[in-house]
């Protein structure tokens, strides 16, 4: 998107998201795909949380967690969440809607292998969301699988894996002097409508 009135969006979103990403990447010096998850709790209570995202396509945007985690259990319950990246250094942010699935095995299994050794470790090391005595306990558990593995491969932990936000909603934000801010948004019926596409104002 630029600034120009005249500007008219791709049909398709993720001509557009793939554009934005590509930008960030240039851009931002730490984590451009950094984005804030937003998922629901059991008595309607929200809970945001900064993830990563590692792979997009059609299908959807995936990244990956401890599934016994805070936001693993949340999503189990209510499998509907929203995302939201926001580049400082573009003044621009995307935000997200839909439902939510777990990736399959052979996908979780294949960005895990990816994974530095120590973060592989530290999957299995990390009870995540629950209640930690002292950082000296957490350390001890990190040992500990590093003597279970030694001089092995590290396997993808049983409770740990991919999830895959399927957007119903693709909103673009780009800001703009005055805040007249452009707001394009892509909306769809379910997952397999096409894309109607409108402007919002600011």
């Amino acid at each position: 998107m630029v600034e120009n009135a005249d500007f008219e969006p791709p049909a398709d979103p993720w001509t557009l998201f793939r554009e934005w990403c590509a930008l960030a990447e240039k851009s931002e010096s730490n984590d451009p795909n950094a984005m804030a998850l937003a998922t629901v709790g059991a008595h309607g209570m929200p809970s945001v949380r900064i993830v990563l995202l590692k792979s997009y396509d059609a299908r959807g945007l995936v990244f990956f967690t401890n599934r016994q985690s805070h936001k693993g259990e949340q999503l189990m319950r209510h499998p509907k969440a929203a995302l939201c990246f926001y580049w400082k250094s573009l003044k621009r942010q995307i935000r997200a809607e839909g439902s939510v699935v777990p990736v399959d095995d052979a996908e979780s299994d294949a960005y895990f292998a990816t994974r530095p050794r120590g973060a592989q470790i530290g999957a299995w090391a990390s009870d995540q969301s629950k209640k930690l005595t002292g950082r000296t306990e957490l350390e001890q558990r990190v040992r500990e699988f590093e003597k279970k593995f030694k001089r092995k491969t590290v396997p993808r932990p049983p409770h740990w894996g991919g999830y895959r936000l399927t957007p119903l909603l693709i909103e673009f934000w780009q800001d703009r002097e005055f805040r007249l801010h452009d707001r394009i948004v892509y909306r769809r019926a379910d997952e397999q409508a096409g894309w109607m596409q409108e402007r919002l104002y600011p």
